[in-house]
């Protein structure tokens, strides 16, 4: 007969957790959970909130709109200011502007990696004084963003260390357009990268032979949805021999992100294998469920005052409500 649960093991004391455990827990954690709810727990879990080494990461996504513009500006501001310089990696979705770009910039000599994806607001004049302060940048991730060529050749040019870059778009077969303007840039000025994302992008053969000559160390290139390549030939046996991991434009798109639905198509025009249903992004979520603190609405479940949030969990230190 089994014996009985140790009470000491259904009742644990998560508050008596060594504090390098319970902060590999916060971690798991995005910006926007630790900022409105994780810190608010207790005085030990607030503190531990606050140390510089929770925020060498910061993601921050609204892909539901739940939060005002501002307040997520607010949130990625107090994020970035609490890591004192120690910020590493940065991701914003459907948020922010020069201006937050600019205060990103100026707080940290550390950044290493920026993903942008559907940031609207971020100018071209944004992203190259970003880039100049951060030449030792080395993942660049621009997704849904709206940035000129000329941006992206200075980008290259001023973070020579650039290994990683992903600059994806709606694919989009009719009409029939050709572009190989940012295949042109990337190989000019892009010479040290790795890996290659150019998700539903114009290019055609010659782009990419391009490619494959200006950036000798290519490891990976994802081509999907890039429907003007045609990889038949001596182009295809030379991807086969210089990348080790090759995403052909026909290619599946179940582990793409953002899915692989095409512009301008319905469900029963879609291709066999390279069409996927909605984003990890859909399934994200709520933001918290601290339904009886001031300014939340349970009606529409959303916080209508972030505040008393923002405000609370910077003034008190003491104890918790």
């Amino acid at each position: 007969m089994d014996s009985p649960p140790d009470l000491a093991d259904e009742f644990r004391n998560w508050l008596e957790l060594p504090r390098d455990v319970t902060a590999s827990i916060l971690l798991r954690l995005d910006a926007i959970e630790i900022l409105t709810s994780a810190q608010m727990v207790c005085s030990p879990w607030r503190k531990l909130c606050k140390d510089p080494s929770m925020w060498r990461t910061v993601h921050i996504r609204n892909p539901h709109s739940h939060w005002a513009i501002s307040d997520l500006e607010k949130m990625c501001r107090q994020a970035v200011d609490r890591s004192c310089g120690q910020l590493v990696d940065i991701y914003i979705e459907y948020f922010g502007d020069d201006e937050l770009l600019r205060h990103i910039a100026d707080s940290s000599n550390q950044l290493k990696r920026l993903r942008l994806v559907s940031v609207y607001d971020v100018s071209d004049e944004g992203l190259r004084e970003m880039a100049a302060k951060h030449p030792l940048l080395e993942e660049l991730d621009i997704s849904f963003c709206s940035l000129s060529e000329k941006t992206l050749k200075a980008v290259g040019r001023r973070c020579p260390h650039l290994k990683s870059f992903k600059y994806n778009e709606k694919g989009y077969r009719y009409p029939h357009v050709e572009c190989n303007g940012l295949a042109l840039t990337i190989a000019k000025n892009m010479p040290e990268l790795r890996h290659l994302q150019l998700f539903g992008d114009k290019l055609t053969n010659d782009g990419l032979q391009a490619i494959l000559d200006g950036c000798p160390h290519l490891e990976s290139l994802d081509l999907r949805q890039c429907f003007n390549v045609n990889l038949a030939g001596d182009l295809g046996r030379r991807c086969a021999q210089q990348i080790k991991h090759l995403r052909l434009p026909h290619d599946s798109t179940d582990d793409y992100e953002f899915g692989g639905e095409l512009d301008g198509y319905g469900s029963s025009d879609f291709e066999d294998g390279y069409l996927s249903g909605y984003s990890d992004v859909d399934c994200l979520s709520e933001p918290c469920g601290y339904y009886d603190f001031p300014g939340y609405d349970p009606i529409n479940d959303e916080f209508t005052n972030y505040d008393f949030i923002f405000n609370y969990g910077d003034f008190n230190d003491d104890g918790f409500y």
